[in-house]
């Protein structure tokens, strides 16, 4: 096995400039996710997240909260939760907005009236949908497979006054050092820094989300650490302007109880103990799966990876994958992401004994079991 290293095949065609709406069809790869991998009997390696459902202590608290599901949340409940976060990562209560999950801050973006978004690709997709459906104008920022898929501050057009990206970066598990992720900002300029899975690195090192430089937004999620999909939880951190810009549009009580009640528990420091155990847990369980792909043949794992999941290139990966349903298993297909082929699949990192069969199905799919 090596790291990833071949030349990008979008390459010719870079960089993408989009204006509005393209064609159905591209907005269809866009709206593709991983739960639609997923289907019901199959092992899942195509959701990226940790638990099939919120640990006992998590589900007691939100129990507990349906009482209040009788009246409307009010200033004081959204000023209690926004206080608990910020201080989880040593901020101010006003540089807090509570989310229905990270998707609803994407959502949001076009608020901001950008005029031209750049987006660094490989990386998730909803942004780009956003914008572009809002009529954004959006320019692709492709990162390079034979450098890592790592940022490069100097790539992304002077002339953009909205950069997207992801970090740990989805679905290439790259982590960018927080250094080169400051160069973007710019008078004039917001920087979204998309940090859904930075909870499952170990120490947070790179993480921005304690940073209160102006014209940076971090989009933090509840989702991935703490098995919450179908609530929808999550948050922003920014200066209160550019809070208020993006909150511009939103409705009246537009976060329920329940996603009070979990952002306060889930950043109190009982909870924060035992993700950065988990995180631990998701290091050594990448590592060993690392090493059990290593020599499959026609395989080849995108390194260094730093999230809890892997980007793979498979010869012929759409049989593959098709291939690895048969087995029980479902993975994420890599092609809707920009910059990225169909030879290109993602797998979520599992405990060791879910990872041994995966690594299993490959090495008899691919002739060397």
């Amino acid at each position: 096995m090596r790291a990833e290293a071949d030349a990008n095949p979008f390459a010719a065609h870079d960089p993408f400039r989009l204006r509005g709406m393209n064609s159905g069809d591209d907005q269809d790869l866009l709206r593709h996710h991983g739960d639609v991998d997923a289907e019901r009997g199959l092992i899942d390696f195509a959701v990226n997240v940790r638990l099939d459902r919120p640990p006992n202590w998590l589900r007691h608290r939100l129990a507990a909260a349906l009482d209040r599901l009788g009246r409307y949340p009010s200033a004081a409940d959204d000023h209690a939760a926004r206080a608990v976060a910020a201080a989880r990562h040593g901020r101010a209560a006003s540089e807090v907005l509570l989310l229905a999950g990270a998707a609803e801050g994407f959502a949001l973006l076009p608020s901001l009236r950008p005029s031209l978004a750049a987006l660094v690709h490989p990386s998730f997709t909803e942004p780009e949908l956003a914008l572009r459906t809002a009529g954004v104008e959006v320019v692709r920022v492709p990162l390079d497979p034979a450098d890592g898929y790592r940022l490069d501050a100097d790539a992304v057009p002077e002339q953009a006054d909205l950069v997207v990206l992801g970090n740990p970066t989805n679905p290439t598990s790259v982590l960018h050092p927080a250094a080169e992720i400051r160069r973007l900002v710019r008078p004039g300029r917001v920087v979204v820094v998309d940090e859904a899975f930075s909870d499952t690195v170990p120490g947070e090192p790179e993480s921005l989300a304690g940073c209160p430089e102006p014209g940076l937004l971090v989009l933090r999620s509840l989702t991935k650490m703490w098995g919450l999909p179908g609530l929808r939880a999550g948050y922003a951190l920014g200066d209160p302007g550019l809070l208020r810009r993006l909150a511009r549009n939103r409705p009246h009580w537009p976060i329920n109880a329940l996603v009070l009640e979990a952002v306060i528990a889930c950043c109190e420091p009982a909870a924060l103990a035992e993700s950065e155990q988990a995180a631990a847990e998701f290091e050594t369980n990448r590592a060993a799966l690392v090493a059990e792909l290593d020599g499959i043949p026609g395989l080849r794992v995108a390194m260094p990876a730093r999230a809890p999941f892997l980007l793979l290139r498979v010869d012929g990966g759409a049989e593959v994958r098709e291939a690895l349903r048969q087995h029980g298993i479902a993975v994420r297909r890599g092609d809707t992401f920009p910059g990225l082929g169909p030879d290109h699949l993602r797998v979520a990192v599992r405990d060791p004994a879910q990872n041994a069969l995966l690594a299993k199905a490959f090495h008899d799919i691919l002739g060397r079991g």
